[in-house]
């Protein structure tokens, strides 16, 4: 085999994505990006109350229906937390609340902000370390995330749209062409945190997994080639 040829991996992750029928235009974008970028700092997460695990376990549903109104910081603070929030510094990258092959953490989160208090419409990119977010860009993305997500309303509709990202380098490194199993699994575990972490906040969650590939990374601003979306979550009010 020619070494310049892309292996399995990769052809994996490339020849299963979802592109639009070459008849049909891409919706245009109505956004402009920052200058400067802002950093906004994230209120610490609230761990007091709230229902048991078991409860949340048993009433957790796919939740496609949502009110107007809009998540507040603590809340979004609580999910991004529940999600790959830090737990112990004991070694870079330390632990988290989700489990990582390796603990290589490949997957990065990207925030469609819709309609969160405190929070400009736009996307945002979560820094886990630093636990806050960075302006990556400013304006109402509600249409272009729904469009992108197969014409799907409820990404519009939600207060906030989770885009996780796989950073593949960061788990091929290690595991070579394995790598493209273990991101998957990874971002399975943080999406479970999330749908129980919503649960428990009394908030409606869905997972999106079919969306035109190529379109989400536009969105967000990665190549699709080392950096794609692999997943996305709705989140909103009841």
């Amino acid at each position: 085999m020619d070494s310049s040829e892309p292996k399995i991996g990769q052809r994996f992750q490339q020849e299963t994505k979802y592109f639009r029928p070459s008849s049909v235009s891409r919706p245009p974008e109505k956004a402009r990006s920052p200058a400067p970028p802002k950093a906004i700092p994230l209120p610490p997460p609230s761990l007091e109350g709230g229902p048991a695990l078991w409860k949340a376990m048993g009433e957790r549903r796919s939740f496609r229906d949502y009110r107007p109104a809009p998540l507040s910081r603590k809340e979004l603070s609580n999910l991004l937390w529940a999600t790959q929030g830090i737990t112990e510094k004991s070694f870079v990258p330390w632990y988290r609340t989700s489990p990582s092959a390796g603990a290589l953490h490949p997957i990065d989160t990207y925030l469609v902000a819709n309609r969160v208090e405190g929070l400009q419409p736009g996307i945002y990119f979560f820094d886990v370390v630093e636990f806050r977010l960075g302006l990556k860009k400013e304006g109402d993305f509600s249409r272009p995330i729904a469009n992108a997500a197969l014409n799907q309303d409820l990404a519009a509709d939600a207060a906030v749209v989770f885009v996780w990202v796989a950073v593949i380098q960061r788990s091929r490194q290690k595991y070579r062409q394995r790598a493209y199993r273990y991101i998957y699994l990874d971002c399975g575990h943080i999406a479970q945190n999330l749908y129980l972490a919503a649960e428990a906040l009394n908030l409606g969650c869905c997972g999106i997994a079919a969306f035109f590939d190529d379109e989400v990374n536009d969105l967000v601003g990665v190549d699709g080639q080392e950096e794609t979306a692999i997943y996305l979550a709705t989140v909103g009010k009841k």
